[in-house]
């Protein structure tokens, strides 16, 4: 079975626990939804690069959401989650992924 790029995983974590937390109106379960794309992604992270990797991926993962609250005031919410996943999507491919 192909494995899943730890980048796509981190911005569909990003991306998808905005859209669990607005959909349903609950934001605890959107932050069950990044919580777990963050936990199956650093594991990852540690793996390929051991925990200085994993910690600045992951420490880079949470700005990216805290990031993205200010950010939306600015540009709106679904841009601001979208760039931030972006930026965290491209830095991990470059760190962890590339291979």
């Amino acid at each position: 079975m192909a494995r899943v790029p730890s980048s796509v995983v981190a911005a569909a974590g990003l991306v998808g626990g905005y859209a669990v937390a607005r959909w349903t109106k609950k934001r605890p379960l959107g932050g069950v939804v990044l919580g777990a794309a963050g936990i199956a992604a650093g594991r990852e992270w540690h793996k390929r690069g051991g925990i200085p990797v994993a910690a600045g991926l992951g420490a880079l993962y949470l700005a990216g959401f805290a990031g993205a609250h200010p950010l939306a005031k600015k540009v709106g919410a679904w841009p601001a989650v979208f760039g931030a996943a972006g930026v965290v999507a491209a830095t991990t491919w470059a760190v962890a992924d590339r291979g």
